[in-house]
């Protein structure tokens, strides 16, 4: 019976991996620590004498281009662009009472770094939400205007391709949001 059970569990994580959609050029991605970039080239690269098959990234706000093993490309979070669903769920939290906490503001400062990082625009979200009653007042510090800057950036660029939209235009109406929450 235990040997059936540990065969429906791989059974079940072959069809997760092959429900995840593969990464094609030209598509347009979410690398969790460095934001929206697109697939430039997905090929075999020799490296170090081993053949590897690559994805190839291209983040032109950061100039950067990135080679990442494929088959370790979801394991280093590189994701596809997120539903509309997300989006809204996300916005949801944007309008939402933003979450004061009375800790120390380097262990909050970490914590919302991690949450920018993790690529996951509901976190990015509520970022965004915890921080914007102090970017437009003077009782903010640079640090959490940087923060709040960081966390709008990566919430912009991934809704702008989203919405295929140009990003000034997502900026200007999430700002319209957030001034009306």
């Amino acid at each position: 019976m235990a040997r059936t059970a540990a065969a429906a569990t791989a059974a079940q994580a072959k069809t997760k991996v092959k429900d995840e959609d593969p990464f094609e050029e030209g598509d347009a991605i979410v690398y969790a620590a460095h934001g929206v970039g697109r697939v430039d080239r997905i090929g075999v690269d020799e490296i170090a004498g081993t053949k590897l098959e690559v994805i190839q990234i291209s983040f032109p706000g950061n100039q950067m281009t990135l080679r990442i093993p494929l088959s370790k490309a979801r394991k280093a979070g590189l994701r596809k662009i997120v539903s509309r669903e997300i989006v809204d769920k996300a916005m949801a939290i944007i309008k939402g009472k933003p979450h004061v906490s009375k800790g120390m503001w380097a262990r909050r400062a970490v914590a919302y770094q991690e949450k920018i990082n993790s690529g996951d625009l509901v976190q990015i979200a509520e970022v965004q939400r915890d921080l914007r009653r102090n970017v437009d007042s003077l009782d903010g510090s640079f640090s959490e205007r940087k923060l709040f800057e960081a966390a709008q950036e990566r919430f912009v660029a991934e809704v702008a391709v989203l919405e295929n939209k140009d990003p000034t235009e997502v900026l200007e109406s999430l700002t319209a949001v957030m001034k009306a929450a």
